[in-house]
């Protein structure tokens, strides 16, 4: 994890890159939890044996399961201290080239591409891909937003 100890700090690393973070293995009691929290029960999900001879061989995380970890994620990759807060802004674009079986295991890594000055404080862009140990294509690319609120 990188520690920067303000925005200001934040800000000079621009084009840097952070990470990875550690593999984390996604297990299929995350996948079925997730379908019932978001009521997204499609079988290549949860039904462990008709996903067998389905088009993955096998269950697959569900996309947002996987976007729903960049919180963790980014919380292994940077720190920004001298803040009365950050908060998740949104996100600019999302992608997912590659499922996730289940059973895989997934590192994230970052890259710093702007934090500019807003009048409720900075305005992070953290470029996240979270990639899968053995494939060539990522699970997912996420540009994701964060607001740092200095503190006063």
């Amino acid at each position: 994890m990188r520690t920067f100890a303000n925005v200001q700090e934040l800000k000079a690393a621009v084009g840097e890159t952070f990470g990875p973070t550690e593999w984390r293995t996604v297990t299929q009691d995350q996948v079925n939890l997730f379908a019932d929290a978001t009521d997204d029960h499609q079988w290549i999900h949860v039904d462990v044996e008709r996903a067998k001879d389905g088009p993955f061989g096998g269950t697959i995380a569900h996309g947002y399961l996987t976007l729903s970890l960049l919180p963790s994620f980014m919380f292994s990759l940077v720190k920004v201290e001298g803040i009365a807060m950050g908060v998740n802004y949104g996100l600019n674009k999302v992608r997912f080239p590659r499922p996730v079986p289940v059973g895989a295991r997934i590192r994230a890594s970052g890259e710093l591409t702007d934090v500019k000055g807003t009048p409720a404080g900075y305005l992070s862009n953290l470029k996240v891909t979270i990639e899968i140990e053995g494939e060539r294509r990522p699970a997912c690319i996420a540009e994701t937003l964060s607001l740092y609120v200095p503190a006063e």
